[in-house]
């Protein structure tokens, strides 16, 4: 097996979205190169590979022809970056790299195919070897290599998984003609890819018309001297057959640089062993590890047998499975992550990796070291630990649902898609499906002729919600879509999935991860109740399906502006300090801060501008980001930016320092000791640096929400138990800073008021430097009608 390797990494990266690994090093083309290196050893099992690379520098065609390639965009940097870090790929792959000054990757291609044909095939033991040979390319270019079925070309008709096997019939179907007469069609035809004119004025119908007469282009200006009447008869015009005349020359010429070389200067020899032979599967994972290709890891040591070099699927002796109690991989697992914030939901894979031990057993020391190293220990042993059996019960006894309710919702959910699909066709003025990117983009781009600059990754204008959401301003037709893409998402994620989720009890039993984010935060799936809409009445109503047991009470308690407390507590900063501990709506009361009015005066706008940038800075929220939220000019941002620093200096020291940290440490800590870590805000990249340091400005915000929240499962759990009230309030939902009980209805006040008082007082006073850490209580017979226990 050949690799075209530039091919296949050129189409990766413009196949693939801008993927970087943990320490900020763009990854997407190379992320397609290993998914297609491992699908082709899958497929096709070769016994020999091979990687063939274009080297920097002109080529002998350039040399022939100055234009050539000339309207080739400049090469990205960070493709450039890749194509340079493939090499490691192959390394570790155990595969062997050609290339040649002055020679393309498609030129060593012929050649290592010439060396191996019939006539030159390499011998061995005095016997010729009879080889197969398949390039894989994302190039049409190396079908002209093909020879029946022993020379075939493995390519890529979309993405990287969509692919072909082309062999000499492939090519007969496809173009009309026999792969040794694709120079000759783009002879004539031309190639606007690599700037080739060819003849101008023929092309593609005429060209195939021409090779499939004549063959090639020599045996086609011989006919055209001696019988120009045949040309004539298979209908080509009198202006085609003077064009022809008049550029012989152009057509030859550009032939030849169509024409792949068969006799590059390298030295190619079929290896003594297969490539299998030789690997280090060890080599692959750490480089995966190195790339965070954590998926593509796994797809490894399931692809590779117990002994090195061989498939699992063609192993004779059971690859070795190590049994690993399920409660202590649980307990490794948050170990890793709060070693490597970055390896979410870890698995035995990444245990393994991580520690590069063949054990469990001595990975699991490894880490516990490590914690107790990195001063990790009152996470893991005061937070995270006795946090399981916690979520455990919470994710046992599950919540009760409506089915009814949700099924009434869903006809009517579904009626209201019928009517807004209505709506968007006569907006249109045609119909189409509305789920199709790209009979929607032709539809908006096309035929209403709105205007978006975002291209997807195959070039066509995106349709994505977040480019749908600038134009919303331009046609009614945006918004409308934008509904249906809700109502849609609503009624597929959770209103007509729910119902069949439900155990016979009609209790449905969500997970909840406590390692699924990089912040500390827990994650939910199956289907994930941390995400419901709350911002609109159709996303609010799917709560009022979640209801309680006979005698009970669903109660809601959650933190009330817990970061921007955080964020006064960690920065210190004065007058945030003094603004809550004065009570009141702090976003009021900054307002009139950074306006300069007394608070009576502050009115809905200014107190909505300052609720947008009290946020914003806790997200590190830049002018130009900040200028889209306000709306007005960037000099106006500009100086509500400026002002909100002046006004609290503290503040913007702390996120100075905080971001300084970030840089020399490569992490940020929460008031816990909680670690996020941030490899790419070391990266030579500026969009990847820049979003590294707004992630480091957040995380030691939300980690240390994430861990009082954590803190507050724990307390509240202990205080049930010890006043024996395990069977009158259970813990039912955990919404970021929220907690969902089911209580007693008799109970409500005494146990509202008890968890109240433990989840305001987690932090000590002297903690918080004064500031009122304040909670507030609703309660009702469903989640979506709670209303607030005074």
């Amino acid at each position: 097996m050949l690799l075209d390797a530039h091919a296949i990494i050129h189409r990766a990266y413009h196949a693939l979205p801008e993927f970087t690994s943990a320490k900020g090093e763009p990854t997407g083309a190379l992320y397609g190169l290993a998914a297609m290196l491992l699908k082709m050893i899958v497929d096709l099992k070769p016994n020999y590979l091979v990687a063939c690379y274009d080297l920097p520098g002109p080529t002998y065609r350039h040399e022939a022809y100055e234009g050539y390639k000339a309207k080739r965009p400049q090469l990205e940097a960070d493709l450039s970056t890749q194509i340079n870090r493939s090499r490691d790929m192959f390394k570790a792959f155990n595969i062997p790299i050609y290339e040649a000054p002055g020679f393309e990757a498609d030129d060593i291609l012929g050649t290592i195919v010439e060396k191996m044909s019939a006539k030159g095939r390499p011998a061995s033991g005095g016997k010729k070897q009879e080889i197969d040979i398949v390039i894989a390319s994302g190039d049409m270019d190396t079908l002209q290599l093909i020879d029946d079925k022993k020379v075939r070309v493995y390519t890529l008709k979309k993405g990287i998984n969509d692919t072909i096997l082309y062999d000499e019939e492939g090519v007969l179907a496809r173009f009309g003609f026999s792969p040794e007469h694709l120079p000759d069609y783009k002879g004539l035809r031309g190639d606007p890819s690599d700037n080739i004119v060819g003849i101008k004025g023929i092309g593609e119908k005429t060209a195939t018309l021409l090779i499939t007469e004549f063959g090639t282009i020599e045996a086609m200006y011989r006919a055209l001297k001696k019988e120009p009447k045949r040309f004539e008869k298979i209908g080509i015009s009198p202006r085609i057959i003077e064009l022809l005349k008049e550029n012989e020359e152009e057509a030859q010429f550009s032939k030849m640089l169509a024409e792949i070389r068969r006799d590059a200067p390298i030295l190619f020899s079929l290896p003594k062993k297969e490539w299998r032979e030789g690997l280090e599967v060890s080599d692959i994972l750490s480089l995966f590890n190195d790339l965070s290709f954590r998926t593509l890891a796994g797809r490894v040591r399931t692809l590779f047998g117990p002994k090195q070099g061989t498939f699992a699927e063609e192993s004779t002796e059971e690859a070795p499975s190590e049994e690993v109690e399920p409660r202590a991989l649980k307990e490794a697992g948050i170990a890793l992550w709060l070693l490597h914030s970055d390896t979410t939901n870890p698995t035995l894979d990444d245990i393994l990796s991580f520690t590069k031990k063949h054990s469990f057993a001595e990975a699991r020391e490894v880490l516990l070291a490590a914690i107790t190293k990195e001063k990790l220990s009152r996470v893991y042993e005061k937070i995270e630990l006795p946090l399981i059996p916690i979520v455990e019960k919470m994710e046992s006894r599950g919540v009760k649902i409506d089915t009814e309710y949700l099924k009434e919702l869903s006809k009517e959910y579904h009626r209201e898609l019928l009517k807004l699909e209505k709506k968007i066709f006569e907006r249109a003025g045609t119909t189409f499906n509305v789920n199709s990117p790209k009979q929607l983009g032709e539809v908006l781009f096309d035929k209403l002729s709105l205007a978006s600059k975002k291209l997807t990754a195959t070039g066509q204008k995106s349709t994505r919600e977040s480019e749908l959401e600038k134009l919303r301003d331009t046609h009614p037709i945006i918004g409308e879509i934008l509904e249906y893409r809700e109502l849609q998402k609503l009624l597929s994620t959770y209103i007509d999935t729910i119902p069949a989720m439900v155990d016979e009890g009609g209790r449905l039993h969500a997970h909840f991860e406590q390692t699924g984010t990089t912040t500390g935060r827990m994650s939910s799936s199956n289907p994930n109740l941390q995400n419901i809409p709350i911002r609109t009445d159709l996303g609010r109503a799917i709560r009022d399906a979640f209801i309680t047991e006979k005698d009970f009470s669903i109660v809601a308690i959650d933190y009330s502006q817990i970061e921007l407390r955080l964020a006064a507590i960690l920065s210190g900063d004065e007058k945030l300090i003094e603004i809550f501990k004065s009570g009141g709506d702090v976003h009021a009361a900054v307002a009139a801060q950074v306006f300069r009015v007394s608070p009576e005066k502050v009115d809905r706008e200014m107190r909505r501008r300052a609720k947008i940038i009290n946020f914003g800075i806790l997200y590190g929220m830049g002018v130009n980001a900040l200028r889209q939220n306000l709306g007005g000019t960037r000099a106006e941002a500009q100086e509500f930016y400026n002002e909100y620093f002046k006004t609290f200096p503290g503040l913007a020291a702390y996120l100075e320092k905080t971001k300084a940290a970030a840089h020399r440490l490569g992490y940020t800590e929460t008031l816990f000791g909680r670690r996020r870590y941030f490899e790419g805000i070391r990266s030579s990249i500026p969009y990847v640096r820049a979003s590294a340091e707004r992630m480091a400005i957040n995380a030691p915000l939300q980690g240390s929400q994430a861990d009082i929240i954590k803190l507050a499962m724990i307390e509240t759990d202990a205080y049930l138990k010890k006043e024996k009230y395990g069977e009158d309030a259970h813990l039912l939902l955990q919404v970021h800073d929220e907690l969902v009980y089911e209580i007693r209805t008799q109970l409500l006040k005494e146990l509202v008021k008890g968890i109240q008082n433990i989840m305001e007082h987690i932090l000590p006073l002297s903690e918080t430097k004064e500031v009122p850490i304040a909670v507030s209580a609703s309660s009702g017979k469903n989640w979506g009608t709670v209303e607030k226990i005074h």
